[in-house]
């Protein structure tokens, strides 16, 4: 289970796949030369998604992790796995000895010995059966029935207990507890600012109305058994018209009605990879943006390295732009123009700048090991003008690359300077237009020390000595825990950045608020009922596409 360059990588990402809740198991793995009866197969088949399958695959055909097929794991045996799987590996295997018992990484160990069997697909039919309305669009309120300022509300994702916290940005106050899927990895909001979409690992897709008077579900659905990606449409005329999921399993993306949910069109990924032109049962659905320039979805594709920028002007007869980069596709975000969308292919170590006005690749940009920008963060430099950045997960480097072709045409789409942070295992990187920081954590870090803190870069001295912020200290949590402090996000005005102290569901989490001007400590947000909180979108700046 490589899954980095480096050691300072705790995924933890695989998560958990619907159908191993949502429906009766039969084993997914077929007895190859080690045994293993049912009732261990099917608590392996949990572990496995819950840990694993993001990044090795629901077929274990690796992606931003190794290929963990039989004809690799086989030979090395089960004492060798055992101990690999435990202690982890200088080439960014994490020591699951930290979040699995010795039974359970010896059972893993038997486990990926098996052969994998492909899970069940799920089809329009299947979406059906989980679609639900709670409240049809008719007896919704006609205007917000609260006194919230709900453009500073947090949509705050609680991993481990399938919800999310809806905060007050204003008063710092839990506002409602929302059920969702497992594991929600993203939060959307309407172009309108009224609803909030979230898709949790297991492919629910939650519809939250902030104009009640304690917003909460009024649409759901299962779109697959696994996800990560949800948006809506945002082009002029098409505003909230759209809602659009991407699947892990089966690959695939589903248009829906943005204020049902109810889908329209269901659409598969699978297909060949860039370059090799091989064949690919199961390249996911990474990374959706919503075009501001065409009525064009985004779509990055993981494993092909393929970009689609789906037009959904008529879904009956959809148009389709099919871009090649380089694989394996994840996560990114505009630069400040909104023009270009700049996303990484993380296993290539670059960045793919995408024109969405000219529907076409503008250019590949070598970066550091293993980007992952999250959004990523654009910011002006007195040298090379407008930039967007990313941090890596292999290694301590953050990329600034140059985002304007009109008036430092020299400096565009070119790596124009490196920052080095604290060390490898970045997740995000963050600033604001009304701030003069870059804030980027390193969640998955083995030293704790950097797992728990979070480095700062003045934007108008870039080769000052960056600061580091005691997040986890300032939490004052009491106990054993890991404590990784991840995802900071901004308020409204952006004079605040909010980071989640995320530890073991067993142990106490906390939200710590950071005044972005003096850099201490404002508020720490404690309660029973935030379990594992990792990632925090804020409304306005989640609308508006500020990072």
């Amino acid at each position: 289970m490589d899954h980095f360059k480096k050691k300072n990588l705790k995924v933890g990402a695989g998560l958990l796949l619907g159908f191993v809740l949502m429906i009766p198991v039969t084993s997914f793995a077929q007895k190859a030369k080690v045994s293993l009866n049912d009732a261990e197969l099917k608590q392996a088949d949990k572990l496995y998604f819950e840990r694993c399958a993001g990044c090795h695959g629901v077929l274990r055909k690796g992606a931003t992790g190794k290929a963990l097929t039989t004809d690799k794991t086989i030979p090395l045996g089960t004492r060798y796995l055992e101990s690999f799987i435990a202690e982890g590996s200088a080439g960014g295997m994490p020591a699951w000895q930290d979040e699995m018992s010795a039974e359970e990484i010896k059972l893993m160990a038997k486990y990926v010995q098996t052969e994998p069997t492909a899970p069940p697909e799920w089809g329009l039919k299947e979406m059906k059966e989980t679609h639900k309305i709670y409240i049809p669009v008719e007896k919704r309120p006609t205007k917000k029935m609260n006194n919230y300022n709900i453009e500073n509300f947090f949509s705050v994702t609680l991993r481990d207990s399938g919800e999310v916290a809806i905060i007050d940005g204003d008063t710092k106050e839990i506002v409602n507890i929302v059920k969702t899927g497992y594991a929600v990895h993203i939060s959307r909001i309407s172009h309108s600012g009224r609803y909030l979409y979230v898709i949790g690992r297991d492919a629910r897709v939650n519809l939250i109305d902030l104009w009640m008077e304690k917003p909460d579900n009024v649409a759901e659905i299962k779109i697959g058994l696994e996800a990560r990606s949800v948006e809506t449409s945002k082009y002029k005329g098409y505003e909230d018209k759209f809602a659009i999921a991407g699947a892990y399993w089966p690959p695939q993306y589903v248009i829906m009605d943005g204020d049902t949910l109810e889908p329209r069109k269901v659409v598969s990924t699978r297909g060949n990879v860039v370059g090799t032109q091989e064949y690919h049962p199961e390249p996911r659905v990474a990374a959706i943006v919503a075009s501001h320039e065409h009525p064009d979805f985004i779509i990055n594709v993981k494993e092909t390295g393929k970009i689609l920028l789906v037009n959904y002007k008529d879904i009956q007869n959809l148009t389709v732009t099919e871009i090649e980069s380089a694989r394996f596709l994840h996560d990114g975000g505009w630069d400040s123009t909104k023009r270009y969308f700049l996303t990484a292919a993380n296993n290539s170590n670059k960045i793919a700048v995408i024109d969405s006005k000219e529907r076409k690749l503008t250019k590949l940009v070598d970066v550091g090991a293993i980007p992952h920008p999250g959004r990523g963060a654009n910011f002006k430099t007195k040298q090379f003008g407008p930039v967007w950045a990313t941090s890596h997960l292999g290694d301590s480097s953050i990329a600034l690359i140059g985002t304007d072709p009109s008036w430092n045409k020299k400096h565009a789409w070119k790596m124009v300077k490196t920052l080095k942070g604290q060390g490898g295992g970045s997740l995000f990187i963050k600033t604001h237009p009304e701030s003069r920081n870059l804030y980027v954590d390193t969640a998955l870090n083995p030293d704790p020390k950097i797992s728990q803190s979070v480095a700062v870069f003045n934007l108008d001295d870039l080769d000052k000595p960056f600061k580091v912020l005691p997040i986890a200290e300032w939490a004052g949590i009491q106990g054993p825990g890991t404590k990784k402090v991840v995802q900071p996000e901004y308020n409204k005005k952006g004079d605040e950045v909010w980071f989640s102290v995320w530890n073991e569901m067993k142990n106490e989490s906390a939200i710590v608020v950071v005044d972005d001007k003096t850099l201490t400590l404002k508020k720490v947000i404690k309660d029973k009922r935030l379990i594992t909180p990792t990632g925090k979108f804020n409304v306005y700046n989640t609308v508006h596409d500020v990072y």
